[in-house]
């Protein structure tokens, strides 16, 4: 029981109790300005969590702003718990991504788990049913026992997690560098399908109407969790545990099921998530975005444990929680349903008109502030921003072109590399095929699910090369994009919008901040021209550990719509005979590559170019000629190059092989990461549509040896036996596991 004397007003101001809970001198200030006196102990709390970065982004908000939101087929963009894109026929789809990143690096199974389930309940609060879920992971290189334990554990927990609730795990990515060595990246993505007459806000109208808790009850796991997210970790780190939540998925999955009949109910007015910064930003933001006020009554509000304060309850970030407004004198309509799933659903307060979220507790009032001073009003801080050393250096290097010598050897070396080699033991964990609609399970460029009762699928992804947005965050950011909606289009999709999840170190440094503004300008200029408006997200600034930061990480959460599903396009060789093309032309760029990690053990230099407007003559050249059944498979050319690309095309094509020739410098030939190029299969009948639709280079044939040779002028660069291939890129993580 808690039983401590919270400090009075005075104390909190002289003690600076407040900087403790994350306010800054100027911030509590302002609190009192605002309020007209000085705030108590749970005011100073909800102002603390919700003036966080994590709830507020009050560092970010100005580099948002540049962010393309809105599209025809837009029907939600940021600020509601997911954003909705129209599909045709009355249906849209739900989706957003969101990090995890401080609670997985201290508590990795519950971190990664209670990140799947927020998500999963950001897209089932918009009245959405969740169809499948993503992640994007960074962790430190796979040589010392804690990163393989954070590994393991980190993957544990998203299995544990998806897989009881029976949402499949369809795809993602997973890349390791030292710079994740003590901050790993947790980040989840779900996408939900939802028909337009069920969409559902995050809004308190209606005064007089009642407020409904609903789900588990409230204990003190997750307090201060949005300020824990808003620091960066050090080695007292560990000391904040129990600010880490803990999950339920049986409980989730029977939340979902309640949810989804909920907002077939009239009687529904509001619906939200209570995630970071549990009953204060969900209280606070419904009644803000509605106009209006609520009070509550928290001798109500369900708890797991006894003697918790006001501040405990508003602070907890206990899971699979939901805050719910119904019209008054419906709330036993509201019981009644919950508890045919074993749920509590408890009236605990009711909306007012005059913008205060009030508080009662034991018969007092503990708090009365503006919802608009909580969940509006934050400061936003224009952080300074510079040109760090480190890139001028990079830009005025000479351009560097790596010696090989033996390609065989060099190719399965890169095979090995943990960031291109085969996430097999990864997804091995996910059910990915529950509920039976994955047509394209993980592995490929994108992961398809089909819609039941149409000829459509979504085809969905998540990308982010952090090297080459270290060297160059602008061209990185365009990258990202970029290959997100390329491995969209190699799939057969149609890329529609985006999600993202802005990866940073401390925004109070220059450096950092400098970073996450180009890296911000390059990602909106490629949405604009490629036309993937964003439609949310979240953004995780503080990724540091003892003063050294990420490499920046935007992580681009991209759903593309396949108009049929005879469109669906793998990246594996088809049959013997094929022709094979590359489309785009190779240069020798190895700045932030495989190779230029392989051979120097660190990256430099520039990052390979972009160009906006060839990236989409390139994707629209593919997306026609897949629509028009002239492709057999297509593989967007990435780490590793082209060798690569052909290494992965026949690893699973049954015993086929391929005979190319290539052209130019070998080594960039073979390993260069030009940007903006695809790999594709054409039957030979098909040679000539083809070639006058899509501008590639013929380099070869698929053949039936299961073996791959490249050969350059008369030479043989590469000849491998795809057994061999296979062997070592399935091999790798597991090897570096035991």
């Amino acid at each position: 029981m808690s039983l401590l004397l919270e400090p009075s007003p005075e104390q909190i101001k002289q003690d600076r109790i407040y900087a403790e809970m994350g306010l800054s001198d100027e911030e509590f200030a302002m609190v009192e300005k605002i309020l007209g006196r000085t705030p108590n102990y749970t005011e100073t709390g909800l102002f603390s969590v919700m003036w966080s970065e994590h709830c507020s982004y009050k560092n970010s908000k100005p580099v948002l702003r540049k962010f393309p939101t809105s599209g025809e087929k837009v029907l939600q963009g940021p600020g509601e718990g997911a954003g909705i894109v129209d599909i045709g026929d009355g249906q849209a789809v739900v989706f957003k991504i969101e990090s995890h990143n401080h609670p997985s690096a201290i508590e990795p199974y519950q971190g990664a788990a209670t990140g799947v389930g927020g998500i999963i309940r950001d897209v089932f609060s918009m009245g959405a049913r969740p169809i499948a879920l993503l992640n994007s992971l960074r962790f430190g290189e796979l040589k010392t026992d804690r990163v393989k334990y954070l590994f393991k554990e980190v993957v544990a927990g998203i299995a544990g997690y998806g897989n009881c609730i029976g949402i499949p795990t369809v795809g993602g990515e997973i890349q390791f560098d030292p710079s994740y060595e003590g901050n790993p990246l947790v980040n989840a993505m779900c996408v939900g399908l939802i028909d337009h007459k069920d969409i559902k806000k995050g809004q308190a109208h209606g005064v007089g109407n009642t407020v409904m808790y609903v789900g588990a009850k409230t204990g003190r796991d997750g307090i201060h969790g949005a300020t824990f997210a808003s620091e960066e970790l050090t080695e007292q780190s560990d000391e904040k545990r129990p600010a880490v939540q803990v999950g339920d998925p049986f409980m989730e999955k029977l939340l979902l099921e309640a949810c989804l009949e909920l907002v077939q109910s009239d009687a529904l007015v509001g619906i939200q998530d209570m995630g970071a910064a549990g009953l204060t930003s969900s209280s606070a933001e419904m009644a803000s975005k509605a106009g209006s006020g609520i009070e509550m009554n928290l001798d109500l509000v369900p708890q797991r444990e006894r003697g918790m304060t006001a501040y405990e309850m508003m602070l907890s970030e206990s899971q699979e929680r939901m805050l719910i407004v119904v019209k008054k004198g419906r709330e036993q309509e509201i019981v009644d349903l919950f508890s045919k799933y074993g749920l509590e659903a408890v009236s605990v307060g009711h909306v007012t008109e005059d913008k205060h979220l009030r508080l009662v507790h034991k018969g007092e009032v503990v708090a009365d502030v503006p919802v608009d001073a909580l969940a509006e009003d934050a400061p936003v801080y224009h952080k300074p921003s510079r040109e760090p050393q480190y890139f001028q250096e990079f830009q005025a290097m000479d351009t560097y072109i790596p010696a090989v010598e033996n390609y065989n050897e060099t190719l399965l070396k890169l095979l090995q590399q943990p960031t291109i080699a085969s996430k097999e033991w990864v997804y091995d964990q996910y059910d990915y095929m529950v509920r039976t609609n994955t047509v394209v399970a993980p592995g490929s460029d994108a992961a398809v699910v089909r819609i039941r009762g149409t000829r459509k699928a979504l085809a969905m992804t998540t990308d982010c090369n952090s090297r080459y947005l270290y060297l160059d965050p602008e061209t990185g950011g365009k990258i990202a994009v970029a290959e997100a909606a390329r491995n969209i289009v190699a799939s057969g999709g149609q890329p529609l919008a985006l999600t993202d999840c802005l990866n940073f170190g401390n925004p109070e440094k220059p450096e950092i901040f400098w970073q996450l503004e180009k890296a911000v300008d390059g990602m909106s200029e490629a949405c604009r021209t490629l036309q993937t408006p964003v439609i949310g997200g979240n953004v995780s600034l503080y990724n540091e550990t003892n003063g050294t930061a990420v490499y920046p990480t935007p992580v681009v959460g991209m759903v593309g719509l396949v108009e049929d599903i005879d469109h669906i396009t793998t990246q594996s060789f088809k049959q013997a005979g094929d022709l094979i093309y590359v489309l785009g032309e190779t240069k020798p760029e190895f700045g932030g590559s495989e190779l230029q990690k392989l051979l120097e053990g660190e990256i430099s230099g520039k990052a390979p170019e972009l160009d906006l407007a060839t990236e989409q003559k390139h994707q629209n050249q593919v997306l026609s000629a897949i629509r028009m059944g002239l492709v057999q498979s297509a593989h967007d050319l990435a780490e590793g190059g082209l060798a690569v690309a052909l290494a992965e095309s026949l690893i699973g094509s049954n015993g086929l092989g391929a005979s190319v020739k290539v052209e130019g410098e070998a080594v960039s030939a073979l390993f260069s990461e030009t940007q903006s190029r695809f790999l594709l299969s054409v039957k030979k009948e098909d040679q000539e549509k083809f070639e006058s639709l899509v501008e590639a280079t013929l380099i070869g044939e698929v053949t039936a040896s299961s073996e791959l040779q490249i050969e350059s002028g008369g030479n043989t660069l590469i000849n491998q036996n795809v057994e061999e291939l296979t062997r070592v890129w399935k091999g790798a993580i597991p090897c570096l596991l035991k």
